[in-house]
């Protein structure tokens, strides 16, 4: 039963740090196109997330957490936008550093571990269930 505990742990931090992942990219993509609100300022910058393994003493599980959501210090790409509010005087406007095909596989992947830590937490709720049936026997 220590084993099944410690597979949920396992999982649950899994899906926690993945859910945390997709958090961080959604707001990249919603920000995809966020230009700053003055000439020349800075628009939207990308974050990332980074992960660390952490060892829970109670049951000696590997478990991952968020280490840390920094920002991408990437240079911003230009676009000559005249018309937009944050064009510089020659008509540049910064745009975000974030690309949403990078995002979206991003998004893919931590979809795919969110899914895969599910399955983890189905198989070991179903057979705790299986034990306690069989305890009861």
């Amino acid at each position: 039963m220590d084993a099944l505990t410690s597979a949920l742990k396992v999982a649950a931090s899994g899906l926690g740090a993945q859910s945390e992942r997709l958090r961080v990219v959604s707001e990249n993509l919603a920000n995809a196109q966020s230009t700053g609100t003055a000439p020349g300022a800075d628009p939207y910058r990308r974050k990332t997330i980074s992960f660390v393994a952490e060892l829970d003493r109670a049951s000696g599980a590997s478990l991952v957490n968020v280490n840390s959501i920094d920002r991408d210090h990437s240079a911003f790409p230009v676009e000559f936008q005249p018309g937009n509010e944050a064009a510089d005087e020659n008509g540049y406007v910064k745009m975000p550093n974030v690309n949403p095909l990078i995002e979206m596989a991003d998004m893919q992947e931590a979809n795919r571990s969110y899914t895969a830590n599910l399955q983890v937490v189905r198989q070991a709720r179903e057979l705790i269930s299986m034990t306690i049936d069989l305890m009861r026997s």
